[in-house]
């Protein structure tokens, strides 16, 4: 493994195995570096990668987890498997959530090329997006069970309505730091692939799009740094566990698209938009907004999910080439993830934005009173607890709570509990 590390050392493949050193070098492809210079965009991929002194932190704990390692073996690059199919032809169209975000890119960019490249063209990713073919996102993981999409990303916010347990990946303000989010969300990945077979009809969960830069900010014309300056506003939400979000500070949820935001700030139809900060460096939101307020710490993923029958179609080979070919893709994700971290913040900010930071009473409020009586209250509500959903609850208090340092009872109070996961454990 080490050879092969070193083969792809500085640039689109290079992989972990001792030496992060290795993973610095420019992107597979040059829409990938958010318009960024290639030297600035390594130069900033290092500055992220260990850390910058006044509290920056560094993104070594992705290469050094447990789960990282478990890519590594199912991208079998030491004996990648042979090619034994020939004559087939399988063109799957792959639905992304938004063309705009980084994954979209390394999907067409790295992972579709590179499956065609491993298959001698048997296989074939097409790549659109939900406002292309008219769709929302919500009935995404329905479409995928009944064959009307061959595969798409799925986000859990979108499907939360019809299904509030894959909601555990998106509970807003529970981590508290990039390293509690990421490993929390590697923790519960196991639990959420399986959740999402069952919903999908069987559909098979090919691989996860990490998303670094998806803190949640508050894009708006007026700053919104404490509890009252949220009161009364009309915000942009994008879930059911954001909309718990603004309503415990006191504002109004307002359901819109990604690709609805900017014109509604445009026009004042609201008064902020809740959004990742690589979003609103994407859909331009500066021009549309003077500030923006936050944030909600959050490492995320979304998931690639493929039609079962379509699945069971394509020869055991081709299916382990895909799988291989995913894991490679997932890797590179991360490997990119620290710059998509930092910029995010910092591209929205030389854009003219004016960040303006949760103040300590309003992340206390957030602490002590949005999140567990309104972020977690109202996702037990849409499970039903406790008469369903002791299993995500279980999941959560297994492998959330201990680095959030929140636990769920039997009748659906909450508690604090000790942390003893993660960089906030205490010993």
């Amino acid at each position: 493994m080490a050879g092969y590390a070193a083969e792809r050392a500085g640039g689109p493949g290079a992989i972990f195995v001792g030496d992060a050193s290795q993973l610095i070098g420019p992107p597979p492809h040059e829409s990938l570096r958010l318009d960024f210079p290639e030297n600035a965009y390594i130069q900033i991929s290092a500055a992220a990668l260990y850390g910058l002194p006044g509290g920056v932190p560094g993104h070594t704990f992705i290469y050094e987890s447990d789960y990282y390692q478990g890519l590594l073996d199912h991208a079998n690059l030491a004996n990648p498997t042979e090619l034994r199919s020939s004559g087939e032809s399988f063109e799957i169209q792959h639905v992304c959530l938004n063309r705009n975000v980084p994954n979209c890119a390394l999907i067409e960019s790295y992972w579709a090329p590179n499956l065609a490249a491993r298959t001698n063209g048997q296989v074939h990713l097409s790549v659109t997006s939900l406002s292309e073919l008219g769709l929302a996102g919500s009935e995404t993981l329905d479409q995928v069970a009944d064959g009307s999409l061959d595969m798409t990303e799925v986000f859990t916010g979108y499907v939360s309505r019809d299904y509030p347990a894959l909601e555990l990946l998106s509970l807003y303000g529970v981590a508290r730091d990039w390293e509690s989010s990421y490993l929390m969300l590697t923790e519960i990945a196991p639990d959420v692939d399986r959740m999402m077979r069952d919903i999908g009809g069987g559909g098979y969960v090919l691989n996860r799009n990490w998303a670094a830069g998806y803190d949640q900010w508050f894009f708006g014309r007026e700053p919104l740094p404490t509890t009252a300056d949220f009161r009364g506003r009309k915000i942009r939400t994008h879930s059911a566990s954001m909309s718990d979000f603004i309503r415990g500070m006191g504002a109004e949820p307002v359901g819109l698209s990604a690709a609805e935001m900017y014109a509604a700030l445009q026009t004042e139809a609201v008064d902020a938009a809740a959004t990742a900060a690589m979003l609103g460096l994407t859909q331009r939101l500066s021009e549309v907004a003077d500030f923006m307020a936050g944030p909600l710490v959050r490492f995320s993923y979304t998931t690639n999910v493929i039609n079962r029958d379509l699945w069971e179609e394509i020869p055991p080979d081709l299916q382990q080439i895909m799988i291989e070919e995913g894991a490679k893709a997932e890797l590179e994700a991360l490997r990119l993830a620290p710059f998509q971290n930092f910029v995010a913040l910092e591209g929205n900010k030389q854009a003219g934005l004016k960040v303006r930071s949760f103040t300590e009473d309003t992340l206390r409020y957030i602490d002590e009173v949005v999140v567990p009586e309104h972020v977690l209250s109202g996702w037990l509500l849409r499970l039903g607890y406790p008469d369903s959903g002791q299993e995500v609850v279980d999941i959560f208090n297994e492998k959330v709570g201990p680095y959030s340092g929140l636990r769920i009872n039997a009748k659906g109070s909450i508690e604090r509990v000790v942390v003893t996961r993660g960089p906030r454990a205490q010993q």
